[in-house]
């Protein structure tokens, strides 16, 4: 049993749902107080067609569905990030169970680079304005009995944000189960060695935090998806950074594994509408708005 400086012994342990949507292997999260009945919503998903172009709510209605089952108040919808595997559902979650829409604030370098690859220039604000609120490394905020602290972790993206809340944490794509890894960093704005540090920050929290990853792949040898662990499992037996790696054998690793990855499917639409927090761009005259995709350049 781990020691008291290191426990989360006395530690508010909130009410976590996840939903696995096995199309884009994304987890989003129902997190809530069962005190006051107050919750949040992490990383959710809409579906989306590739082929056709066609969105549908099918994965944000099972949150739906939960939500109003269990009568829950909505306070907020999070984004660990601006995701490049699945397009949000925030603002359709927004419209039918309220809740304000919030990232970390520098999603506003990541706007500025994407706003350059896809030549976006007097299309799309670069300043987070899309977003009801842009957290800060350290801000707080409570969901009812519960205080949510903003961890910056940077590396897979500039942006990424970790969620703490009280013996759990929300880890986005910084990590995976320990079998299975970490995040890639080869998207415009990655670093290895930022990663690395953004992953020490989150394992120097109590070793049973309860972590909640973004993804799950089923690593070799696993038939289940699986998407929590705890600081100490991940600490012990993580193959990319557990048992003491350094940064400089992380580092390397990482670099050589990302130029073997091919781009996620659907990178090109998911970051063109995650970027402006899930509202599509602006209709062109025949009332339909359009996608970009960019040739030879990626």
């Amino acid at each position: 049993m781990a020691d008291s400086e290191n426990s989360t012994h006395n530690v508010l342990r909130p009410r976590v749902a996840g939903f696995f949507d096995e199309d884009t292997n994304t987890v989003s999260y129902v997190v809530s107080d069962s005190a006051s009945g107050e919750a949040v919503i992490i990383d959710p998903v809409l579906d989306y067609d590739a082929a056709s172009g066609r969105t549908s709510t099918a994965a944000a209605d099972r949150l739906v569905a939960y939500v109003r089952a269990e009568e829950l108040a909505v306070q907020r919808i999070l984004e660990t990030h601006a995701h490049a595997d699945h397009l949000t559902s925030a603002p359709y979650l927004k419209s039918v169970l309220g809740g304000r829409i919030g990232i970390g604030a520098n999603i506003r370098s990541v706007q500025k680079t994407w706003s350059g690859i896809f030549n976006l220039t007097g299309d799309l604000k670069t300043d987070g304005s899309q977003f009801d609120d842009l957290f800060a490394d350290g801000e707080t905020f409570s969901v009812g009995s519960l205080t949510v602290r903003v961890m910056e972790t940077p590396g897979h993206t500039p942006a990424c944000i970790c969620y703490v809340v009280g013996d759990a944490a929300f880890v986005g794509d910084t990590m995976f189960m320990p079998d299975y890894g970490s995040a890639r960093v080869d998207f415009p704005g990655g670093d290895a060695r930022t990663l690395y540090r953004s992953i020490q920050r989150i394992l120097a929290l109590p070793d049973d935090t309860r972590l909640f990853m973004c993804h799950d792949y089923k690593a070799p040898g696993r038939d289940e998806y699986v998407w929590e662990t705890t600081v100490a499992q991940e600490k012990a037996h993580n193959i990319h950074f557990g048992a003491g790696i350094s940064e400089d054998g992380f580092a390397a690793m990482r670099i050589e594994r990302d130029r073997t990855l091919s781009m996620p499917r659907l990178l090109l639409p998911s970051i063109q509408v995650n970027i402006r927090a899930g509202n599509r761009p602006p209709a062109e005259s025949n009332g339909v708005s359009y996608l970009k995709i960019p040739l030879d350049s990626l």
